[in-house]
């Protein structure tokens, strides 16, 4: 099977293969990001992207990794296109539906001083050729006093110890 490419990149009726890569999209944010005072899920800023697919039957491959941190043992991010989640786990009950848990011991020495890099990645079938969002948003899901934290450590002081690191978001396109 092919997918043909009408104006994508001014030369129309491009034929790829099922399977071909027509595009890549990446986003990295260098700089911290703090959320507290809330179980509730918020966008982490600067960690989303915008793709555009050149055919409905595209699939776009979803490509998160993230250094996040919490002040108390229970935090996860989810990844959201538009305002759609996607790539989550059921829910049940109580049970937060994330892309990712990081969570830590309570009895782990040095945790304030430790990065969870986690990584997660979703093949999503948007069925569009509009423009669309992919976003990751993340919280402490432990309690509304708690703080969560991504590229940086908690106990972020100035010194070599405390590490500040990098997340990224890959939106490939992916002809369907």
């Amino acid at each position: 099977m092919t997918t043909t490419i009408t104006g994508a990149t001014g030369i129309d009726n491009i034929k790829a293969a099922t399977g071909a890569v027509l595009q890549v999209v990446s986003v990295t944010k260098t700089d911290t990001w703090t959320y507290s005072g809330s179980t509730t899920f918020q966008d982490i800023t600067g960690l989303a992207a915008a793709i555009t697919p050149t055919s409905s039957s595209s699939k776009i491959l979803v490509q998160v990794n993230i250094n996040i941190n919490g002040s108390e043992r229970y935090h996860g991010a989810r990844l959201l296109r538009g305002s759609t989640l996607i790539g989550a786990g059921d829910t049940s009950s109580n049970r937060s539906s994330v892309s990712i848990s990081s969570g830590s011991n309570q009895d782990e020495p040095n945790n304030p001083y430790v990065m969870r890099n986690s990584s997660f990645s979703f093949l999503d079938s948007p069925s569009t050729t509009s423009a669309t969002t992919y976003k990751v948003q993340a919280v402490s899901t432990q309690s509304a006093s708690a703080t969560t934290y991504v590229n940086r450590i908690q106990t972020d002081g100035d010194a070599s110890w405390a590490h500040r690191g990098s997340s990224t978001i890959t939106l490939t396109e992916i002809a369907g």
